[in-house]
């Protein structure tokens, strides 16, 4: 695992980056951004629960330590973090048992066409 401070520092300079560059769609996506974690019917703290369990599944480190903060930030509890990574958990191997399924089906199938 980087550490912290390195990641922090690339994303900095990543989005410095795009920031110079006027991205047209970089601004979008910070607008987005901006659009999608602010209070609404789900609080600013439950969308950063989301994000970082989804940032768990998708295996993007940048985006666990961002949105870890942002929640904790938001008044999110230790305890609440931490079930938000458990969900992320379930939900990494969920796909894993649909794909099983499946791998049982092609089984049973192939096994009927041998007799």
């Amino acid at each position: 695992m980087k550490p912290f401070t390195e990641i922090d520092q690339k994303r900095k300079e990543a989005h410095a980056r795009w920031v110079k560059l006027n991205s047209k769609v970089y601004r979008a996506f910070l607008e987005m951004e901006k659009a999608t974690f602010c209070d609404g019917a789900l609080s600013k703290k439950n969308k950063e629960l989301i994000a970082a369990a989804i940032g768990v599944v998708t295996n993007c480190e940048s985006c666990m330590q961002w949105h870890i903060e942002q929640a904790l930030q938001n008044g999110a509890t230790e305890k609440e973090v931490l079930e938000a990574i458990e969900v992320a958990i379930e939900m990494g191997i969920g796909p894993a048992t649909v794909n099983a399924r499946f791998a049982l089906d092609v089984l049973y199938k192939n096994r009927q066409l041998e007799k």
